[in-house]
């Protein structure tokens, strides 16, 4: 029996619709055709808790849709159920519409609708079963087999999304969440049928309004899914999620033909308070600051770098960054991001230079210091608003050793990392330090009073032995 697949019977069983055709028919083809794919992808240290992936067929956008899959096939005896969505491409659908048969079948076998997730997404407004939409639609369709392919035994319910809000399509996500055994999938291509040149334009900028979690910049012409998507960016944001482009190709890249191409991306969505870089990746940006450092020492200004193709894509992702600099165990620079503006790597090479000779609390950095300097960086999430009605409503709300707090009011405002904690173990210490920091009375509270809080990877260099 193949990976995915069920041993007992079901009783409506949906049959696939573009088998031969988007993808092959016969069996042991079409687990060849995907493995492919699998194999042929990149192995990236990532365990998402969401994807995009591409919905074309394989010839075009397998590739890409495997560098997805491939992270995934890492959680394989985790993952239990997925909730795919995708855009309706065949029959109009008014909000979000789910099927009604017990089993989608492909060439692999059959996977099993996840009915109680059913019954608990129909009772939500906006969304109703609607077998006629699903019956010739293929965005939900081709995800199957790269699922059946990576994972165990699982269930799945399938959402065609028409033209539903974005907080329609996050309810819908947030009530069915769950926790590691529930996987989520977004099926969506790019651009559609522009040249080369104006695709990877716009793919690009499709992306970076993904990465920064930004639902009100993706445009109409971005992304077929793009209203799954808008979803999904709705709750990244909340439930504190980072985004990372894991492959952006279209099929100018995978079959050639450059005049009208279509553009896919994968994307992986972590927990940014448990996602890691992997070991490279993060000494590569703790040289990189000491190079940006090094740099303007010898050359006497900041240097100008770019984004290469070699570059990973956790480097390549739009994240904030702080750069903090320390002499003998005492601060010597400290300067970064509040929001994700330019690729990472970019950023800390930035921050960094700004942290060894822009800081106004030092002197600019000398050749003497730099010997015995030592550089950390810290990978920022997203800023989320804390609303709270009240100091000691917020004080409830932080977390020591977890948050990082940012503080506005008017034109004041001012930030702590999470490793401030450290020196500040209580809460209403640890506020009324950040209050001072920004100009601010030590109990200061108003209305326009506002907080954010943030967490970070923190990046250290290696002890000696």
């Amino acid at each position: 029996m193949l990976s995915g697949t069920t041993s007992h019977g079901f009783g409506s069983v949906k049959p696939p619709a573009v088998a031969g055709y988007f993808y092959p028919a016969e069996p042991e083809a079409l687990a060849r055709a995907v493995d492919q794919c699998l194999q042929r992808a990149p192995g990236l240290a990532m365990a998402p808790k969401a994807v995009i992936a591409p919905h074309a067929g394989y010839v075009f956008s397998g590739p890409i849709a495997g560098t997805a899959y491939r992270m995934i096939a890492a959680r394989r005896a985790e993952i239990r159920r997925v909730i795919i969505l995708g855009p309706c491409h065949r029959v109009a659908v008014r909000s979000m519409a789910v099927p009604g048969a017990d089993a989608f079948a492909t060439p692999l076998g059959p996977v099993e609708i996840d009915r109680a997730a059913r019954e608990v997404a129909i009772k939500l407004p906006g969304v109703e079963i609607f077998d006629e939409a699903f019956a010739e639609e293929h965005s939900l369709e081709v995800q199957l087999p790269f699922l059946q392919r990576t994972l165990d035994n699982f269930t799945i319910l399938p959402v065609l999304v028409g033209g539903a809000a974005p907080n329609v399509v996050a309810r819908l996500l947030k009530t069915l969440w769950g926790g590691p055994e529930t996987l989520i999938v977004i099926s969506s291509d790019l651009s559609h049928y522009y040249d080369y040149d104006k695709a990877v334009s716009s793919d690009t900028e499709a992306a970076r309004s993904i990465e920064l979690l930004q639902p009100e910049r993706l445009k109409a012409d971005h992304a077929c899914g793009r209203h799954g998507i808008r979803g999904l960016l709705s709750v990244a944001r909340e439930f504190d999620l980072r985004a990372t482009t894991v492959d952006l190709r279209n099929s100018g890249d995978t079959r050639g033909g450059r005049d009208k191409v279509v553009g896919y991306g994968s994307f992986a969505f972590e927990y940014a308070g448990a996602a890691r870089l992997d070991d490279h990746c993060r000494q590569q940006l703790l040289d990189m600051a000491r190079w940006s450092i090094d740099f303007a020492l010898k050359n006497g200004r900041e240097p100008k770098a770019a984004i290469g193709k070699e570059v990973a894509p956790s480097l390549a992702a739009m994240r904030a960054s702080f750069v903090t600099l320390t002499l003998d165990d005492q601060l010597r620079g400290c300067i970064g991001s509040l929001q994700a503006h330019r690729p990472l790597i970019l950023d800390v090479i930035g921050n960094a230079y700004r942290a060894a000779f822009s800081d106004r609390r030092f002197k600019a950095m000398t050749y003497e210091e730099f010997a015995r300097l030592r550089v950390e960086v810290s990978v920022l999430s997203t800023p989320r608003h804390i609303p709270a009605a009240s100091e000691a409503e917020l004080l409830r709300e932080l977390r020591p050793d977890v948050d990082g707090l940012i503080i506005r009011d008017g034109q004041a405002g001012s930030v702590f990392l999470p490793q401030v904690w450290e020196g500040i173990p209580r809460p209403d210490h640890f506020l009324s330090q950040l209050r001072r920091k920004a100009g601010l009375p030590a109990r200061h509270w108003s209305d326009s009073f506002k907080a954010y809080r943030f967490t970070v990877e923190k990046l250290e260099p290696a002890q000696a032995a």
